[in-house]
């Protein structure tokens, strides 16, 4: 399978399975589209008939092409045929049950009232709540012993607001700390934070022990403080852009990510990248879409998604200016690597979900990642008798690029190993269901993004 776009002046063409993008003229181009589907004098032809008005286009040179385009084929960099869907279903057993990665739920509860949160203000529809340190102890305990000889072990702190519940935090990450190398593991851990309660100690103690910080603004003061308000209706943008910059200046601008939602107020999310970039500083991006009911005030609609889609590639043309210029700035959904990138394991598998990666409540009950918490069909056991609804997990193990209808004959499905399992849930019921809108967009980031790794060979 092929795959052919024209974006920001290049021809590019994505050989799907082999993974193989060439950038080519437009003879070229055509060429490719027809050759599967056309005799040699088809193509020929119909080349001459197009390009009829220019003296370089020839029919010799249409041969060469022709031949040019056979070799990539017989070299398997064009029209590769699939030959992963009878192993995609064999790459998850190979892991068996190792665990490497824990999202942990160290707070339930939030002192933001985010309109469009997906975890009702981080009670994930239920009671409010903190961990206990022997809850989280026995989780890390669990993610260990669960590890097989695996060493790096990754953990997120999360909630709700996990420094609600900060004691704990810092008392688990020295817990780990103080076992991991008798264990054989190291740890990395995340935290994730809308800001409100930054000072500098939790700078200094996240700058140390934290591998990456994920923190929570959705642009321009009115586009953050018309959802991300504080239950008395005050907007949070002027509590927490100064903390973020302190935070991030300490932490040597790296290791970090400035992490939005864009709704239907702001379609046109870019301008709130470019706020961050340019008015405060920020270097390091993403911006996500709101995933609501579709009733909802905030959800995107048809237009919307349209706005959205040119605004990605408004992001992508910009983002090589800045880069050319020296002041470049990294945005999460498009960094792609195609020469040391993802394994096709875990190209056709996908986050590990509900088998490598699973999510822990405040009372140590474990799901299979954050966006599932609260489901109660989707408890998968708990922190000190492990998984017990093997048949739930067997699902999500089976779950992948292959699993879901939809995805036959998708280009990308090896670029997003069959999209967010929790989306598709939400969209259709089903965790082997798409998130059409999500697909779309998903699609038009990896076009935005393969184009700007062809902008920056080609400019070698």
């Amino acid at each position: 399978m092929i795959h052919q776009y024209q974006l920001n002046g290049y021809n590019i063409v994505l050989d799907t399975c082999s993974g193989s993008i060439h950038v080519v003229d437009e003879v070229a181009y055509d060429i490719i589209g027809l050759y599967e589907t056309h005799t040699p004098e088809e193509i020929v032809a119909a080349m001459l008939e197009k390009y009829h008005a220019r003296s370089d286009v020839t029919g010799k040179d249409i041969e060469a092409c022709i031949e040019d385009v056979r070799g990539l084929k017989e070299a398997g960099k064009l029209f590769t045929p699939d030959t992963f869907a009878e192993m995609a279903g064999t790459f998850k057993e190979r892991s068996g049950d190792v665990v490497k990665a824990l999202c942990l739920h160290v707070a339930h509860t939030c002192n933001l009232n985010c309109a469009y949160c997906f975890a009702s203000q981080g009670k994930y529809h239920g009671d409010r709540a903190l961990m206990s340190f022997e809850v989280g102890k026995q989780a890390l305990d669990f993610l260990m012993e669960h590890s097989g000889t695996r060493r790096n072990l990754e953990v997120d702190f999360f909630g709700g607001e996990p420094l609600m519940n900060w004691e704990v935090v810092k008392r688990l990450v020295g817990y780990a700390r103080s076992v991991e190398k008798e264990r054989g593991k190291n740890f990395r851990f995340t935290l994730t934070t809308n800001g409100m309660l930054i000072d500098d100690e939790v700078i200094d103690f996240v700058n140390r022990e934290m591998s990456n910080v994920v923190l929570s603004l959705d642009g321009r003061k009115e586009i953050n403080d018309r959802t991300r308000v504080d239950y008395a209706g005050n907007g949070s943008y002027e509590r927490i852009v100064p903390k973020f910059q302190k935070l991030v200046a300490a932490r040597g601008g790296r290791n970090y990510y400035i992490r939005g939602t864009f709704t239907h107020a702001n379609p046109d999310f870019t301008r709130d990248i470019f706020h961050m970039a340019d008015d405060l500083g920020f270097t390091e991006l993403s911006m996500e879409p709101v995933v609501c009911a579709p009733g909802d005030a905030a959800a995107l609609n048809d237009a919307d998604l349209e706005i959205v889609k040119e605004q990605y590639e408004i992001l992508a043309k910009d983002m090589l200016r800045r880069q050319k210029e020296g002041r470049p700035i990294t945005f999460y959904h498009y960094m792609l690597d195609l020469t040391e990138g993802p394994c096709i394991y875990k190209r056709i598998s996908g986050c590990g979900s509900g088998t490598e990666y699973l999510a822990v409540t405040p009372w140590g009950d474990l799901y299979p990642c954050h966006q599932f918490v609260g489901e109660e069909a989707y408890k998968l056991g708990d922190v000190w008798n492990g998984v017990q609804n093997t048949a739930l997990r067997e699902e999500f193990r089976a779950c992948n690029a292959y699993a879901r209808p939809d995805c036959d004959g998708c280009w990308a499905r090896l670029y997003c190993s069959g999209g967010c399992a929790a989306n598709a849930y939400h969209a259709t019921g089903s965790i082997r269901g798409v998130y059409k809108a999500g697909c779309e967009l998903f699609r038009k980031r990896i076009e935005c993004a393969i184009m700007m790794k062809a902008a920056r060979e080609t400019a070698l």
